[in-house]
């Protein structure tokens, strides 16, 4: 039940970050961004890693989270929040839903999908597609579609590190020093690349910056990092089939952005999807991983 609430938790907040990475930007550069949120939520995580004396990591794991870190969220991480700068949230979205693929792609080896495993995931990817891609003949930024692309391989890899590299530590903790790792990224790099600010700061930037910390990083990042120990890599990465699922829905309720049978038709394909994935029976090689 831990590993669902976990699942869910990743699903329906990160539905909900597209929008407020959106909002964060109006007054913070990508990195302002990455350095703000990552910040108060690493020191938020390792207080509270602290106060529940959780075990820090072996020596040897440290330089490994701070890997997964830097992968995670001072790269992947960042290159959708300057990738928002040019693109839709929409089409990030569609893009950040190669994760489950990549994550069978390079753990096939240990963990084959079998036929319907990628039939689900071939299938659950079109969902995402009819629900939230753009219309209307929009050109896309290049260099934005490249940052997209780049991004899921990059969380792919780097989540696949630390399954495999990181085994002690209490969970807030090892959350707590790859989001340090990740402020320190963009304490670094904001300076360099145009600054930390790119216009006036607003409420509603400060709003999102907030939110983004301690519900898209210091709740659902631990969530996830849970998930990643306890299923396997493809099953766990269909969070993000649900994420648009659930951007679709806010913005619906509270944007009144349009919702019409095309939303039905992508959210019934993408759960259906999800079902292919998470219900197919364990090949012989997955029962023993």
């Amino acid at each position: 039940m831990l590993a669902w609430l976990a699942y869910l938790t990743v699903a329906v907040v990160w539905g909900s970050t597209y929008f407020a990475i959106a909002l964060g930007l109006e007054s913070f550069t990508p990195y302002g961004l990455v350095a703000a949120r990552f910040s108060l939520a690493s020191v938020l995580a390792l207080a509270m890693g602290r106060l529940r004396r959780e075990p820090w990591p072996p020596a040897r794991e440290v330089g490994h989270l701070m890997i997964v870190g830097a992968l995670l969220l001072g790269g992947a991480n960042a290159l959708v929040s300057w990738a928002e700068l040019h693109v839709s949230s929409g089409l990030a979205a569609v893009l950040a839903a190669l994760v489950p693929l990549w994550l069978a792609v390079f753990s096939m080896a240990k963990q084959p999908l079998g036929p319907k495993g990628w039939m689900g995931l071939l299938l659950g990817l079109a969902g995402v597609c009819v629900l939230v891609w753009p219309s209307g003949g929009t050109r896309v930024h290049m260099g934005g579609l490249a940052a997209l692309v780049a991004a899921p391989i990059i969380w792919s890899w780097g989540t696949l590190h630390g399954k495999h590299f990181v085994h002690g530590g209490g969970l807030l903790t090892n959350v707590g020093i790859q989001m340090a790792t990740a402020a320190a990224i963009g304490l670094t790099v904001a300076p360099l690349a145009g600054g930390f600010l790119r216009g006036p700061l607003t409420h509603k930037a400060v709003g999102a910056a907030v939110y983004l910390a301690l519900f898209g990083s210091m709740l659902a990042f631990s969530a996830y990092v849970y998930l990643a120990k306890a299923w396997p890599p493809a099953k766990m990465g269909t969070y993000a089939y649900l994420n648009p699922v659930v951007a679709v829905l806010l913005g619906g309720l509270i944007l009144h952005e349009p919702f019409g049978p095309r939303q039905v038709l992508g959210m019934g394909v993408i759960l259906g999807a999800v079902a292919l994935v998470q219900l197919r029976p364990a090949t012989p090689a997955a029962a023993k991983g």
